[in-house]
């Protein structure tokens, strides 16, 4: 058989299409290795590393992309290749398909520019909420320009190819059956090695996280995301005996004034608190994207949020808290859950995720009405199954009802008349507090305590909020609005210091995550720090908290400042407490950080375990070979929690014991 010759071959079009992509993808990794050449530390040899193993995935790209016209070839009789039809499904399938890669490159850079990333799970969770993602695009960029310029782009390829004669040659070449035969199978079995046997691990031989990433493919790395959106504790992490990991897990949490409820695969147990003990209305406003070195009281001197440091003045404040990831969701569930994060998917995105024993669920024992108050749509990310499903009452912008959603709990829509700005992700934090007052108000009238979990969006792309509130203009970047949700805070709070309910309301401010998590190593634990306080608790006098702790010892703490007796199904600790220690959870989809005081344990999938010392000061993470009792503490912390979830350990039962019936 000869080899196939470019001129005058029905193949010259694929070649040299494959070829276009293999000249962009070399563009684009130029273009990011510039960018992050201080970042990424690189050297002549890791260089070669990186454009190497990216040359290897763009060639599975290009495959991908080529595998279904190589099909049409192979089907479509040679005799009719330069008839109308032909000419006419060339021309179009050519120009989709190059518009298709022009915007998968635009997308890769405004991804890259957001997360300093290629495509990972948020790009593929972006995909489902299309309304949110599509208006973020249109009110952040200017999209009538991009897509001409997209438009005049794919001309310009059209030209190029029309004027080196490639349709020509396709339309008039002639390849024999066996040889188009033999193309497409061999086409279709590389095709088939990529996706069996070459994983976007692959990419991950580099301390440096910029590195791997420059290493990936965008493409190659979103379809391998949308492969692995859940992931399998069980199957791909280091695992210890169950009943070890549990014995260790309860020993961490035995406090002296807990009691184990059951001696089998549980951490049910009852906390006795203090004799007397306080009631106080409880509103927790989550802030969207909020690190920590945002705000003054932690260095920044940008003086962007002169309110939230005032409030952290005269608040118990955590000033060494940390997130446990890097997505709302996990913020979410770390905060009405207490749990570590599980790999893949946040909890609050998972099926089987019902009548859990959760936050609210302790305050709905204590007779407290729960609600979940969100400016958007909170079909968005799951948010109002989940909560809705949880007990919470359901109070966001409902703009219309989506496929999928299906809960028990009240929901009540924040309607037009009350809304004076709103962009993509949702009505501005001014309008969203009014409606937290204005539920606060409802409930305190009809005498019942209340519990909000508030989550704001102000401070996202395209960080927009109404005009002329603060001295930054409306969608000029990270700056603005993290000034005007400091500033919509200090409306709040203006607002409701004259309510005859606020006596007797705690106001808890915290972040569900950090603006960034890029950092040289994969989880950059000083990228988790975030900022919490509990604001207006009675006949408590300001003081700090220096420990480290997470963000799942939040309410642990609290519920002991408050004198709380109730029953817990949560990982966090009261961080005031005798017994506690350190120790903090942190995560990206796939890496699950445990550290205690500066003893740091990752554990990966593949049964991968690397052990680091913390050098907090220099932000450095140093190989260090930790004793087994700290790699077997990490593992049974994440086991545990996996096995719990999945088998229905954090759910809420009914049980009897005598004549009284209690919830667990």
């Amino acid at each position: 058989m000869k080899l196939i010759k470019i001129k005058r071959s029905s193949y010259s079009l694929l070649i040299n299409f494959f070829l276009l992509y293999i000249i962009f993808s070399f563009v684009l990794r130029i273009g990011f290795s510039i960018a992050s050449l201080q970042k990424a530390e690189i050297s002549f040899l890791s260089l070669l590393n990186v454009f190497a193993l990216g040359f290897l995935f763009d060639i599975g790209v290009g495959v991908f992309f080529v595998l279904p016209y190589s099909l049409y070839l192979l089907l479509f009789p040679q005799k009719y290749n330069n008839s109308l039809f032909n000419r006419a499904m060339t021309f179009f399938c050519f120009n989709v398909a190059v518009l298709i890669l022009l915007f998968s490159f635009f997308a890769e850079v405004t991804f890259w520019q957001e997360f300093e990333s290629r495509f990972n799970f948020i790009a593929v969770d972006y995909l489902v909420y299309t309304y949110e993602v599509i208006n973020n695009i249109n009110e952040s960029y200017p999209l009538p320009l991009l897509i001409t310029a997209m438009l005049i782009m794919t001309s310009l390829v059209f030209l190029l190819f029309y004027k080196r004669h490639y349709f020509t040659d396709n339309f008039k070449g002639s390849t024999p059956f066996l040889q188009r035969f033999f193309i497409f199978f061999g086409l279709l079995f590389i095709s088939v090695i990529y996706a069996f046997f070459i994983d976007n691990s692959l990419a991950e031989n580099s301390e440096n996280r910029y590195r791997n990433e420059l290493s990936k493919s965008g493409i190659y790395s979103f379809f391998s995301a949308y492969k692995n959106n859940e992931i399998n504790y069980e199957h791909f992490y280091k695992l210890i005996d169950n009943r070890v990991a549990f014995n260790i897990v309860r020993t961490d949490l035995q406090e002296s004034n807990s009691d184990y409820l059951s001696n089998d695969f549980s951490i049910l147990r009852n906390i006795k608190g203090a004799d007397s003990y306080e009631k106080p209305n409880v509103i927790m406003i989550t802030l969207e994207s909020f690190s920590a070195d945002f705000m003054k009281t932690f260095g920044n001197n940008q003086n962007l949020t002169p309110t939230l440091d005032s409030l952290a003045n005269q608040s118990i404040l955590f000033t060494n808290m940390y997130a446990t990831g890097t997505r709302t969701v996990r913020g979410m569930e770390a905060l009405s859950l207490a749990v570590p994060p599980t790999p893949g998917n946040s909890i609050v995105r998972r099926k089987e995720n019902d009548n859990l024993s959760t936050v609210g669920s302790i305050f709905s024992q204590k007779g407290y009405d729960t609600s979940f108050l969100y400016g958007g749509d909170g079909y968005f990310d799951n948010m109002n199954n989940y909560f809705g499903n949880n007990g919470y009452t359901i109070v966001d912008r409902k703009r219309n009802s989506f496929v999928g959603e299906d809960y028990q709990s009240p929901r009540i829509p924040i309607e037009d008349k009350e809304v004076t700005f709103e962009n993509a992700w949702g009505i501005s934090d001014e309008n969203l507090y009014d409606q937290v007052i204005k539920q606060a108000d409802q409930k305190f009238a009809a005498g019942k305590p209340f519990y909000d979990f508030v989550m704001n969006t102000s401070n996202h792309r395209p960080y927009t909020y109404p005009e002329g509130k603060i001295d930054i203009p409306s969608g000029s970047g990270r700056e603005g609005a993290v000034k005007y949700t400091d500033y919509a805070i200090g409306q709040f709070f203006k607002k409701i210091k004259n309510k005859s309910w606020y006596k007797n309301t705690i106001v808890i401010i915290v972040a569900d995550h950090c603006a960034s998590s890029a950092g040289k190593n994969d989880i950059d634990v000083a990228k988790y720090h975030i900022p919490a306080m509990i604001v207006n608790l009675n006949d408590n006098e300001p003081f700090r908290i220096e420990k480290m702790c997470s963000q799942i010892d939040l309410y642990p703490t609290l519920f002991a400042l408050l004198g709380w007796t109730y029953q817990s199904n949560l990982y966090g600790k009261n961080v005031l407490g005798e017994s506690y220690i350190p120790r903090i959870f942190v995560s990206t989809y796939q890496k699950l950080g445990y550290m205690e005081n500066n003893k740091l344990v990752i554990l990966g999938p593949q049964q991968k375990t690397e052990t680091y010392l913390y050098d907090k000061e220099k932000n450095k993470q140093n190989p260090e070979m930790l004793s087994e009792q700290y790699v077997k503490k990490a593992i049974a912390n994440y086991q545990s929690a996996y096995y719990l979830f999945k088998n229905e350990g954090l759910k809420q039962k009914r049980i009897k014991k005598g004549n009284i019936t209690t919830t667990r």
